[in-house]
């Protein structure tokens, strides 16, 4: 697969989570865009307003710059940064956010299509709070963003829904890829350690702690993992996204039970 393909599947994945968030929005009555999420400091109104906010900085309107106090649940600049949309949108209407949402993802869609990146490596042109990602890691995330925050509406307001559609798969698949990070830098296991994790709906994956103390993904799985963790998407998407526990049951440890607790504890790698 070239970059450019592989670039443009990222781009689709986008596009329909974008179709399938407003979407979700659009059917939730007024009263309902203030319920809290599992977000702290943030209601329904203020995940679509973020999403809103970095849409439009990606279709090319002007960043915003404005005082959001020192409210406790921002840790960190990207945290301020990302206050600055939620602020700036807290009195349009249900209607001009989700019209705002569409129309910058329309207009950098029509964009993408018009002229496809074809370098993953190579930097866009456009792109929010100043961080430095490529091409890849850019589209790579936005479907990953929209579609988190499409389940953090959907919990909050109480219509499941969305855990089998392309973005769920690509954001589950994307987040197992850091296990290896956490079963040797955050878990602290020891070299020779093997973890399989298994998700329902994709295949499943298997990392080792090498010698040098390094999470490395293993081209097969082993017979006997020290660890083997089962789950249903929706539990490792709650815990991968640090949102909040998973239903009791949801999640079958075999082998070390006690390193493997230990994992799910730190499983959180979302900012």
């Amino acid at each position: 697969m070239t970059d450019q393909e592989r670039l443009s599947g990222y781009v689709d994945v986008w596009w329909q989570a974008v179709d399938d968030f407003t979407s979700l929005l659009e059917q939730l009555p007024a009263e309902e865009w203030s319920t809290p999420t599992d977000l702290a400091g943030w209601d329904v109104r203020a995940v679509a307003a973020h999403i809103a906010h970095l849409e439009a900085v990606l279709a090319g309107s002007p960043e915003e710059s404005i005082e959001v106090g020192e409210p406790e649940h921002v840790t960190g600049l990207m945290g301020l940064y990302t206050e600055q949309g939620v602020v700036a949108r807290r009195d349009r209407s249900p209607d001009a956010i989700i019209n705002e949402i569409r129309s910058a993802a329309t207009a950098r869609h029509t964009a993408l299509l018009a002229d496809p990146p074809t370098d993953g490596a190579a930097k866009p042109a456009q792109i929010f709070g100043g961080v430095g990602w490529d091409w890849s890691t850019l589209l790579r995330n936005r479907p990953l963003d929209v579609w988190m925050h499409e389940q953090d509406v959907r919990r909050a307001v109480g219509r499941p829904g969305g855990m089998d559609s392309p973005a769920a798969r690509h954001t589950a698949e994307y987040l197992a890829e850091s296990l290896g990070f956490v079963v040797a830098k955050r878990v602290g296991a020891e070299p020779g350690t093997t973890v399989v994790l298994e998700i329902a709906g994709s295949e499943p994956v298997a990392f080792t702690v090498t010698e040098q103390r390094r999470g490395a993904r293993l081209p097969e799985l082993p017979a006997e993992p020290t660890v083997r963790l089962a789950m249903d998407r929706e539990a490792f998407i709650l815990l991968a996204g640090g949102r909040r526990a998973p239903e009791p049951g949801a999640i079958t440890v075999t082998g070390d039970a006690a390193l493997g607790q230990r994992i799910i504890d730190m499983l959180a790698v979302t900012p």
